[in-house]
Parts: C-alpha cells; sequence; structure tokens
C-alpha cells in the first residue's frame, strides 16, 4: 500500500480544476458549527439502515429558511430509480433492480433505451449515469466487480438509439451492499465514480485497491497524468459508501457520504485526500483525516444524489426521506424540505431549465411505496 497523505497536506482540491483547500480557521469554524448541529446517535448499517425506513422519517429544519412549494410529478412507476441525467434536453434515467436505462419523450411517456445486463443483488446492480460527447457512460454491478460502460447514443429526443456498450473500467469490488455507483464529468472534462467499501473495510485504506475510493479518469477511462497518485484512478481514499458528487462554480468539489452506526457526511474533496474510514467516522479531529464539514445522524440523513443549484448544494436523503439544502456560503449549516412528504429521495439534479428533479427512491425495498411510486418530481422555479 502506498504511503497515506495526511489530512493537513497541502493537497489541490479538485487537481488542476479547482482553488486550493480552506485554510485551518475555516475549517475549525466549520468543524465547531457542525458539531454543534450534531444530534443523537443513529444506527446505519447500509446505505438505509438495518430496518427499512419510515416515509415519516425526516428530520427538522436545522436553520430558518422559507418552504418550498410542492413540486410537480413528471414521471410516475418507476421501479427502483438510481440516476436521472439530461442528453441534449431529453432526460434519461437508470433503473437499479430492472437493468433498464429508460427516456422520457416530449409528451412524458417512459421508452426504454437500453438493458444492461447487470447483477441486482440488494444494494449493486444499475447505478448511476453521465453523458458526454454522444456518449451515455453507466455504472453497474457485473457478478463480483462493479464496472463503468458507455453507450454511443444515435439520433436525438425519441428517436433517440443506443449503440454497443464500450468498457471504461472494469475490477471495482462489488458487494451486497456499498457499492457507491455516482458517476459524474467534473470541470476539468474528467470523468468521476464514487466507490464503496464493498462490505470490506479493509479496502478504502488500500490505495491498491479501487474500493472505498472516488476514481478520476478520462473519458476513456485511462490514468489522467495528473491524478495525485501516479498511474492510478484513485484521486481520494477512506471513503465508506460515497453516493454523491458534485461541483460549485469555483470549482469545489463536494461529496455525500453513508456513514455506519454514528455519522453520515458531507465532504469538501481534495486530491489525494484521506477522509478516514475505518479509522475515523465522522469529525475526528484526527490530522491524519480529512473531517467533512457537515455531518448528520443516518435517521436523519442517509444522503445519495447531490447538485449544486442557485448557491446551494443540495442532498437527496434516504433514511430521513428529505431534501436537505446546504448554502455554499455556510457548508456547516442546513435547512430540510419535504420531510416525509414524498419517502425516500435517492437523486436530485439540475434540469436544462434550470429547475432541480427530484427522484424518490421508495421500491428498494426499504421504502413504504405509495400506488404513484416512484416517482420524479420536478421542483418550483427559484
Amino acid at each position: 500500500m502506498r504511503d497515506r497523505r495526511s489530512g493537513a497536506a497541502a493537497v489541490a482540491r479538485g487537481g488542476a480544476c479547482g482553488p486550493a483547500p480552506p485554510r485551518a480557521a475555516a475549517r475549525a469554524v466549520a468543524v465547531a458549527a457542525a458539531l454543534a448541529l450534531a444530534g443523537v446517535l443513529g444506527g446505519c448499517a447500509g446505505e438505509a439502515g438495518g430496518e427499512p425506513a419510515p416515509t415519516g422519517g425526516g428530520s427538522e429544519p436545522e436553520s430558518g429558511a422559507e418552504a418550498l412549494s410542492a413540486p410537480a410529478p413528471v414521471v410516475s412507476g418507476l421501479e427502483a430509480p438510481w440516476s436521472v441525467v439530461f442528453h441534449e434536453g431529453t432526460p434519461i434515467l437508470s433503473e437499479r433492480d430492472s437493468g433498464r436505462i429508460l427516456l422520457l419523450d416530449p409528451e412524458g411517456e417512459v421508452v426504454e433505451l437500453v438493458t444492461v445486463d447487470s447483477t441486482h443483488r440488494v444494494e449493486g446492480g444499475l447505478l448511476g449515469l453521465a453523458v458526454r460527447d454522444d456518449h451515455l457512460y453507466a455504472y453497474a454491478t457485473f457478478g463480483d466487480e462493479n464496472r463503468i460502460v458507455r453507450y454511443p447514443l444515435i439520433g436525438e429526443g425519441s428517436s433517440l438509439a443506443a449503440g454497443d456498450p464500450e468498457p471504461v473500467l472494469s475490477g471495482i469490488p462489488a458487494g451486497t451492499n456499498h457499492n457507491g455507483g455516482r458517476i459524474a464529468f467534473g470541470p476539468d472534462g474528467m470523468l468521476y465514480a464514487t466507490t464503496g467499501d464493498a462490505g470490506d473495510t479493509d479496502h478504502a485504506q488500500d490505495l491498491d485497491s479501487l474500493a472505498g475510493k472516488i476514481l478520476r479518469m478520462t473519458p476513456d477511462g485511462g490514468v489522467p497524468s495528473d491524478n495525485p497518485f501516479e498511474g492510478s484512478h484513485v484521486y481520494s481514499y477512506g471513503h465508506r459508501n460515497p453516493q454523491g458528487i458534485a461541483w460549485a462554480e469555483d470549482g469545489t468539489m463536494y461529496a455525500s457520504e453513508f456513514g455506519q452506526n454514528t455519522w453520515d457526511e458531507l465532504n469538501v474533496i481534495e486530491a489525494g485526500g484521506d477522509y478516514g474510514w475505518p479509522e475515523a467516522e465522522g469529525l475526528s479531529g484526527d490530522a491524519r483525516y480529512i473531517d467533512p464539514v457537515q455531518q448528520w445522524e443516518p435517521a436523519n440523513a442517509s444522503p445519495s444524489g447531490i447538485a449544486t443549484h442557485e448557491g446551494s448544494i443540495w442532498i437527496a436523503n434516504l433514511r430521513g426521506a428529505s431534501l436537505r439544502e446546504v448554502p455554499l456560503d455556510a457548508p456547516a449549516s442546513s435547512v430540510v424540505h419535504y420531510a416525509g412528504e414524498y419517502g425516500r429521495i435517492r437523486d436530485i439534479a439540475v434540469a436544462p431549465d434550470g429547475r432541480l428533479w427530484m427522484v424518490t427512491g421508495n421500491t428498494d425495498g426499504r421504502g413504504d411505496p405509495s400506488p404513484q411510486d416512484d416517482r420524479i418530481l420536478r421542483l418550483p422555479a427559484p
């Protein structure tokens, strides 16, 4: 295993595309504020805890903010949807258990684009999607490994078709739980992927393993020359099960992460950074690891997909059954929206018109689905 990098090291955030890490004083203020916000401990054995989450299990707002108006339905009757992206205005979404990649036509009808021959095991299956240069990227479980593949996209709108899959990256350890699975292109044009520890905590600190990491690669799966560890896809490590990544306008990279029995996290991601798992969970104060800018008890969070929009980070909460808003200028504070109103929330994405789309996750085996579930809902205009 290669040497770890200390959280106190002056590592460049965001590689070539981001500013320097926050100063120690700013980090200390954020840590202190997050500690003040922390509540009672909760249990979270997997991405949503050992017990099915009640749809009314959301937490109360942690700071004052205007309540959001009710979202409008976009589509209903989905089966364990996991990710939604947009290609030239056309929405494309994944279903974890069925392996189907679907698109929505202009009339709002669901059209099957392709079915991925993925392996569904509890938290594994067809997970994250990303789009770049007329290619659709998918992160999925195949037996005992997770892979990233891409499909050439042909045509447009409701006539869109997918070509044969092309390999991008394989060999990511897979497990029944903790598969990570979010993929997204950063402002530097590189593809980033979150990977879980696949149920083996030793993976997270092992720099020779692709599990328990955030990975960074070229669009065809190569290792960028400016990655923090020579010849390695590893961008950051010491992660348990991160499932959300997003960037602020200044290039700062954020990631959400499921904790185990104590704390879920919102992290600022630094190139080469060690986020502590399994030695640390939440705010540790240990200089060897990078502390989160905010933490929550798992019963009130279990954060999955995230997006940055209108000066805030928006976080989809599964067990917390809510949408959390974190101001970018005050990342140690937050407010909760729609607590318990729509059940488990799996993903949040910014549509081409600037509206947020919220993906519910009530048919994933841990929720309490309504007759309309699962759904995609469009938030009101800002």
